[in-house]
């Protein structure tokens, strides 16, 4: 309900007339130096990056620590992913194996989007996307499945709630950039093929993983 309040506000602040392709992904910032000034504008974009820094260093540790959970469950291998630093009692390899991937990611990112158009950062949220949008629509599709195998009576309810998440996610991810869809789907690929391998053509499960509780 806030961010709604916070739209709306900004909305009647800029009016009517569009934003130009480079004040796009910091509409909000642009908003407040229309509404309070180069001062306001300068506090925002401060905000702004000590937010992202925090965010962007939550989600390295998460990151870190589910690959830790896979390698001590072998679905990566435990040597590296499986290790954990004997002084801070943390998943170190992973830690940095994330940050390097972020790095590389974002350069190839930039080199997408400079030969293929579109900007660094719409290419890397739709590329999110992409795999979200995979995961509901997995999501949906077992809830489908289930009510399918094991209702004993019809309940439109249940057929129908999940196949509309299906198709408006399916309909939305359809819908994403070329880019993002032909990078997502490299990446998914080789998740299959990585899976493949370490089940020996499916012929075993991938073992399943929990993060422990001795990890800082």
């Amino acid at each position: 309900m806030l961010s709604g309040l916070e739209v709306y506000a900004a909305q009647l602040i800029w009016g009517s007339k569009p934003f130009s392709s480079d004040d796009v992904v910091s509409a909000f910032a642009v908003v407040s130096r229309q509404a309070g000034g180069a001062i306001l504008f300068q506090i925002v974009n401060f905000t702004l990056l000590i937010a992202n820094m925090g965010s962007g260093m939550g989600s390295q540790l998460a990151a870190g620590r589910l690959l830790y959970g896979m390698g001590r469950g072998n679905a990566l291998p435990k040597k590296f992913f499986g290790a954990i630093e004997p002084k801070r009692r943390i998943p170190r390899n992973n830690i940095v194996a994330v940050g390097a991937f972020a790095l590389v990611g974002a350069a190839l990112l930039q080199f997408f989007s400079d030969r293929l158009g579109g900007g660094a950062y719409e290419i890397g949220a739709e590329c999110l996307n992409f795999g979200a949008f995979v995961a509901f629509m997995g999501v949906n599709a077992a809830a489908f499945i289930h009510h399918l195998r094991s209702e004993k009576r019809w309940n439109l309810g249940a057929y129908l709630v999940p196949f509309l998440g299906f198709a408006i996610c399916g309909f939305i991810w359809y819908h994403l950039q070329h880019t993002a869809l032909w990078l997502g789907a490299i990446w998914m690929a080789a998740g299959i093929l990585y899976g493949a391998i370490r089940t020996r053509g499916f012929r075993s499960e991938l073992v399943t993983f929990e993060v422990p509780s001795d990890v800082g």
